[in-house]
């Protein structure tokens, strides 16, 4: 496997179209509510898009919800582990103006080490409490969640000198370093992790690889309609470029580009592009395919 995702898969409710958030005692309407793979799913399904070879280590609910999740992930070519969890954690999604909102109930069922390594994965995509399940050998991208933010508030893990790249938004950077400034927090960071990329939203990406810092903007920003999944789909292509030899700019610059194209289509799926998008809006911009990618592709 190019990529195993251990990251929870969850199920994403999202109401689309819906103009604000309900007050207490008050009822809004929504254009549409769709179900769709979240959490991890966001990740793996962008990889098999973009030709990574990518298979889910987090097990799966052999509920209704997990049922739904299946068929898409076979759909997309996403590979699963035979082992299956009695729940599926599901998250009900509000984007609204240019954010959103989440109500999550996860029951905790993780990815087992086991399951990753009998894989044999080039590189392993995983959250801040999951280090465990890297295998030797293997590249692990790893990603925070606002849950991760919490218990790890000014303490990062021990284990962390493990991942090649770690992503954060600016958020997560300051509360894992107790840092004030973004700047400095990346820096911190970057004292113990090979690569750290901080996103920045609208702003795009810095990145502190080896010492030296990177920056990426947004250069053709889309009016936002939900910005589910961004990081996660940010971390894939990051990965995709990664893999495929682009030196750190150049993977910020098309994780940046990948993420923000995304952002003007509702779901954390619904805007990630295949390789073939993602490289004809890339060279719109100027910018270079990464050595591994043939010109066919």
């Amino acid at each position: 496997m190019d990529l195993v995702v251990a990251t929870p898969v969850f199920l994403d409710l999202t109401f689309v179209g819906l103009d604000m958030l309900p007050a207490a005692g008050e009822e809004r309407f929504a254009a549409d509510l769709v179900q769709t793979p979240g959490g991890g799913a966001i990740t793996a399904i962008a990889a098999a898009r973009l030709g990574l070879k990518t298979a889910i280590a987090a097990p799966l609910g052999r509920d209704a919800a997990g049922l739904a999740v299946r068929e898409v992930m076979i759909a997309e070519g996403v590979a699963m582990v035979a082992r299956s969890a009695a729940r599926t954690p599901t998250t009900v999604v509000f984007p609204v103006n240019g954010d959103r909102a989440m109500v999550t109930v996860d029951p905790g069922v993780r990815s087992a080490a086991s399951d990753v390594a009998a894989l044999a994965p080039r590189a392993v995509a995983l959250s801040l409490d999951q280090l465990y399940a890297v295998p030797e050998g293997a590249a692990a991208y790893v990603t925070v969640g606002d849950d991760d933010a919490r218990a790890y508030a000014g303490r990062p893990p021990a284990l962390l000198g493990r991942a090649c790249v770690l992503f954060v938004n600016h958020r997560e950077a300051l509360g894992l370093t107790g840092l004030q400034s973004v700047e400095g927090a990346a820096e911190r960071l970057g004292e113990t992790v090979e690569t750290v990329v901080v996103t920045l939203g609208a702003d795009g990406a810095i990145a502190i690889s080896g010492g030296e810092r990177f920056v990426a903007p947004v250069v053709d920003p889309v009016d936002a309609v939900d910005t589910t999944g961004a990081g996660d789909l940010l971390a894939a292509a990051y990965v995709w470029a990664d893999l495929h030899g682009a030196s750190p700019q150049a993977a910020l610059e098309w994780s940046v580009l990948y993420a923000s194209r995304a952002v003007g289509t509702p779901t954390g799926i619904g805007g990630a592009l295949t390789a073939e998008g993602l490289l004809a809006a890339g060279d719109a911009q100027g910018l270079v395919a990464p050595p591994g990618v043939s010109a066919r592709s």
